[in-house]
């Protein structure tokens, strides 16, 4: 793995194509170690949510509440 060097950032607008390739690239082009790890990110991200929920009152979110599974 190696990091993204800065001569690489995307250009204002990116497109998903872009993202998929550094993902990619980040992985030496191993594309089930990419999604293991965007497994991982997803989990974790979903057990954030989940204890900021817990801890939010409804009142600071104003009546918002997380949605564990995106709306396609």
């Amino acid at each position: 793995m190696r990091p993204l060097a800065i001569e690489e950032t995307p250009p204002e607008g990116t497109d998903l194509d872009w993202e998929v390739q550094a993902i990619l690239a980040f992985h030496d082009d191993d594309a089930k170690a990419a999604i293991e790890t965007l497994l991982l990110d997803c989990k974790y991200l979903r057990h954030q949510l989940a204890l900021a929920e817990s801890v939010l009152s409804r009142g600071i979110t104003r009546g918002w509440s997380p949605k564990y599974e995106r709306e396609v």
